[in-house]
């Protein structure tokens, strides 16, 4: 018995240092950023990794980020969004917390999710029915492409807009109080 537990604790550890260098791997080449607004009572924080286009076509059918297919809408970890004080995600109220964003790309309009579900990697355990809310998300055409994957926060009405740009790609999400 102690034998297996050694061969056990052994082998968790490979595949502790395993991850831990593919995770730390991965961030090379599309680094962790983070953005933060705040205005009065209301602070955001976007905890993202920003992935590169490399020549790559990045959004439509057969692309690296398909139409109508949910996308952790970044690299690595799924997307995670904070709000210090309940929000408006297009007409659902959100309470103040920790979620995960989502975004399903199209070519007139994407939906964007706040999910309940923390500390996912990629889209893979996504599920719709722990979404926290869904809203419509404006998308434009902008002429110069972005190389690499930006997310920011800027003041808008009562709150702030939420810009995902990439590529010729803007898209935005408003966030109110």
């Amino acid at each position: 018995m102690k034998k297996f537990l050694k061969i056990a604790a052994i082998v968790v550890v490979i595949l502790a240092a395993g991850l831990y260098g593919f995770r730390r791997y991965t961030k090379t080449h599309s680094p962790e950023a983070t953005v933060d607004f705040v205005a009065g009572d209301l602070a955001i924080r976007v905890k993202y990794c920003q992935p590169a286009k490399k020549g790559r076509e990045i959004f439509g059918p057969g692309k690296l980020v398909p139409y109508k297919q949910v996308w952790r809408t970044g690299a690595n970890e799924a997307t995670q969004i904070s709000f210090s004080r309940d929000i408006k995600w297009g007409e659902t109220i959100v309470k103040a917390g920790t979620y995960t964003l989502f975004t399903t790309p199209d070519e007139g309009q994407w939906s964007a999710m706040l999910n309940r579900v923390t500390e996912q990697w990629g889209a893979y355990s996504y599920d719709a029915a722990k979404n926290a809310a869904t809203t419509t998300a404006r998308v434009e055409s902008q002429p110069e492409s972005t190389e690499q994957l930006t997310l920011s926060l800027v003041p808008a009405g009562n709150g702030a807009d939420l810009l995902i740009v990439w590529d010729k790609t803007r898209v935005t999400v408003p966030i109110r109080r």
